[in-house]
């Protein structure tokens, strides 16, 4: 693409994949409710339709075999999220709060997929075993959700354990009832969400190869345009949502927009293209943004367990921290 014609095309794919976001999310969560998803469920399309900016840019950048574009588009709107989203979330609103059983069952999904993807990033675990241990996982927490607390006694655990887990689905549903219930769908939003999928697809592919081309032209590292600029401008459909959660006091959504944000981010626009056309070399970048990624995920969840949710000193911390790694990004990258 001709520099230009990459500002513009940059700038018109942002505006149109932005917008249209809102439209694919509330159209596939009217289709949710129809088909009788539970809140959980509801969310977890919510945060998959959310990531299609992101998700499509990374696995362009990636079948282009710009894998360092790719790998920081993901991770680093990983990062974002984590900032904007509860961090910027907790300044906003003052306080989120967030049950610790909620925060445990989430946070344990969360983890296991930083930890994954660092692992694979790093070049110690391959890609498609990267992706069978974070799709089983996901496949069993979602089943998990599915069922909302209810033929638990069947899982391969005790009673007790099924009892919590029970208690952690409730408490997460009751959150979510009042942030995402949505009316329910009818024939004319299934042809919106697929219709909005479509223009959402062609205006991040856009976006993707415009800013690849400006970073080319103005000699932009490529870590740098996938992990600070690209990583920003598509995971703010996600921010702007968490932040009106947090200030709705619907600190569980918040937190479940995050966390199963990344989690799909991870598998979807990471795991998945890389199982197929693969990473490349392992790159030192690469691996401190992944390395970012699993201790901002940590922390977050520390400090939300420790204090019952985030208030704005908390919230100011990770928003510092997103800071830092910005500035670890350019530096590594020039």
């Amino acid at each position: 693409m001709a520099a230009g014609l990459a500002v513009p095309a940059f700038l018109v794919g942002t505006v149109v994949s932005l917008l249209t976001s809102f439209l694919l999310v509330s159209r596939l969560e009217r289709v949710g409710e129809r088909i009788g998803l539970s809140e959980a469920l509801l969310g977890m399309v919510a945060a998959l339709a959310a990531d299609s900016p992101e998700v499509t840019a990374a696995v362009t950048a990636i079948a282009h075999h710009q894998q360092r574009v790719g790998a920081g588009v993901i991770l680093g709107s990983n990062v974002f999220n984590l900032a904007a989203l509860l961090g910027l979330g907790a300044v906003v609103a003052g306080r989120i709060m967030l049950h610790r059983r909620v925060i445990l069952l989430g946070g344990a999904v969360a983890i296991w997929i930083a930890v994954t993807s660092l692992f694979v990033v790093a070049g110690a675990l391959p890609a498609g075993a990267g992706l069978a241990l974070s799709g089983a996982v996901l496949a069993a927490y979602l089943a998990v959700l599915g069922t909302e607390g209810r033929g638990l006694e069947r899982l391969p655990v005790s009673r007790r354990q099924a009892d919590w887990l029970r208690s952690a689905i409730a408490e997460e549903e009751l959150e979510l009832q009042q942030a995402i219930r949505p009316p329910r769908g009818r024939w004319p939003d299934v042809v919106a969400a697929a219709a909005a999928l479509v223009v959402v697809i062609v205006a991040s592919v856009t976006m993707e190869r415009a800013a690849t081309a400006l970073g080319a032209r103005y000699s932009v590292p490529e870590i740098v345009t996938g992990a600070v600029v690209l990583a920003a401008v598509t995971s703010l459909p996600n921010a702007v949502a968490a932040v009106y959660l947090a200030a709705r006091g619907r600190g569980a959504a918040t937190l479940s927009t995050a966390l199963n944000s990344n989690t799909l981010n991870v598998v979807v626009g990471l795991l998945l293209p890389a199982t197929l056309v693969g990473l490349g070399q392992p790159s030192a970048q690469e691996t401190v943004i992944t390395v970012w990624y699993v201790v901002m995920t940590v922390m977050v969840l520390a400090l939300a367990y420790r204090r019952h949710g985030l208030g704005r000193m908390s919230g100011g911390l990770i928003v510092i921290a997103y800071a830092a790694f910005t500035a670890s990004v350019l530096l590594s990258g020039w």
